[in-house]
């Protein structure tokens, strides 16, 4: 009788089963979409230990244009945590007393070769310019830097907290740039500046054309110079206008994996900076070529983020701010070619004055180690013409202007609460021949001690040498 039972039960389940529709199917997975990868070479840079410290007394400088007399200022957690008149000292601080010195953001060098033009400055080491074809937008000048270049540790004595390094500018287009902190690491990662945007060194005048030109090839002229660039913009556009249209296609799912176009190391760089990802740093001298370039950046739809070296940039300011433009200057450097020859000592000033982004930049191994005094002299210039521009208002052009250049003002570059406590402390008025920093501190690390010969960095390949560092 209880096996009938069971079976009826059986019977009725089974009927109840047949008339209950199935379920639906599980979901199909979502397509694969193939991407060129956007930072393929992170940042592994980690921050040093940071302690809580308050600086008092000082004179600040913030980065911005704002200056506190008899200010404070504490870092704590690796950010500024409070900035003004007076600010809490919390339990177990070092408290330091500033009276009678100066504190400032840290100097930004936004146009740098160190690490790929390294000391010794030898054949060996000379890694800058892939001068192999007027264009080479697929080379990264990260894969250059030498992280042991001595020059890095002498540009953090100078209180440079982040330098934008760049290849050279043999080409039009001479490949990737990389932002850097002056941190000793195994690896170029270990340097990298975490989420700084790349960028793409572009150059015009002079070099280019001079370089192939003697080559017997194109450019051998300026007008030769725009036409190779508007022809790879025109094969960027086209690569993008591929990719993208890929990418709809996946997205809809009418695509499949091997139908995405093939990778242009080269037109993935250039990509980049039509999709607003990746920014130009542009070497140019003269006015006119620098309004050619803006011309073929409208043609082509990309921005100029700064023009480089930038001698004429006083004459066409009006321009550049309307653009949005910055101009990275030399305080003095001119007439070493014809296309620096119409520079003069006002020029930063005038493109400050014209409200357009004013950076003072090194170039040079020696000069970012005191880019404090050539920022003194570009304002002591600007005041012989009557552009009396304030101390606070020109630490500017070495520290909020220059991370607006590279992207990263949204991090560092001014004293701001909730920004990275990159700061420098100098003996004296930073505009001063007499001022040094005595102390840098990097993400709220204490990274250079003028005071404490524990406290500046030496490179392996110092080590063991007569005169290491800064110890002679």
């Amino acid at each position: 009788m209880r096996a009938y039972v069971v079976m009826a039960v059986a019977l009725a389940t089974a009927a109840a089963a047949k008339d209950k529709p199935a379920p639906p199917p599980p979901p199909a997975p979502p397509p694969e979409i193939i991407a060129a990868p956007k930072d393929p070479w992170p940042s592994q840079y980690k921050p040093y230990p940071a302690r809580t410290t308050v600086i008092r007394g000082a004179t600040i400088y913030d980065g911005a244009g704002n200056r506190i007399d008899g200010g404070m200022i504490r870092l704590d957690g690796g950010k500024v945590a409070e900035i003004g008149a007076a600010v809490a000292i919390p339990d177990g601080a070092t408290v330091i007393d500033a009276t009678g010195k100066y504190v400032t953001a840290g100097i930004i060098d936004i146009h740098s070769h160190l690490g790929v033009y390294p000391s010794p400055g030898v054949e060996a080491h000379s890694d800058g310019n892939e001068g192999t074809s007027p264009a080479r937008p697929e080379v990264w000048a990260e894969h250059s830097v030498w992280p042991q270049d001595p020059g890095f540790s002498r540009a953090l004595a100078g209180g440079i907290t982040a330098l934008h390094v760049l290849p050279g500018s043999a080409n039009l287009f001479g490949g990737r740039g990389t932002t850097l902190k002056p941190v000793y690491g195994r690896s170029v990662q270990e340097m990298k500046f975490p989420g700084a945007p790349y960028s793409l060194k572009m150059a015009c005048g002079e070099n280019p054309k001079r370089v192939y030109g003697n080559r017997n090839q194109m450019p051998s002229t300026r007008m030769g110079n725009i036409a190779y660039a508007r022809q790879l913009w025109s094969d960027a556009t086209a690569y993008k206008r591929r990719w993208d249209d890929y990418t709809r296609r996946a997205q809809a799912g009418t695509a499949k994996p091997t139908d995405a176009p093939r990778r242009e190391l080269a037109l993935d760089t250039m990509m980049g900076v039509l999709n607003g990802e990746i920014l130009v740093q542009n070497h140019c001298y003269r006015a006119d070529e620098m309004a050619n370039v803006i011309s073929m950046a409208r043609e082509f739809n990309y921005k100029v983020t700064t023009f480089h070296h930038a001698v004429e940039s006083y004459k066409i300011a009006d321009m550049l701010k309307a653009e949005g433009i910055c101009s990275a200057m030399w305080a003095d450097w001119y007439g070493f070619k014809m296309e620096s020859f119409d520079g003069i000592k006002e020029n930063i000033a005038l493109v400050h004055n014209a409200g357009a982004c004013a950076i003072v930049h090194s170039d040079d191994e020696n000069g970012i180690q005191r880019l404090n005094q050539e920022a003194s002299k570009a304002l002591a210039a600007g005041r012989r013409l009557g552009i009396n521009v304030p101390p606070e208002t020109a630490w500017t052009w070495l520290s909020l202007n220059p991370a607006k250049g590279l992207g990263i003002s949204d991090k560092t570059g001014s004293l701001e609460v909730g920004k990275a406590a990159d700061v420098v402390l100098w003996s004296a008025e930073p505009f001063s021949v007499y001022a040094r920093p005595m102390n840098v501190w990097i993400d709220g690390a204490l990274m250079y001690d003028w005071g404490d010969p524990k406290r500046r960095p030496t490179s392996d390949f110092e080590l063991g040498q007569p005169g290491v560092g800064e110890v002679k």
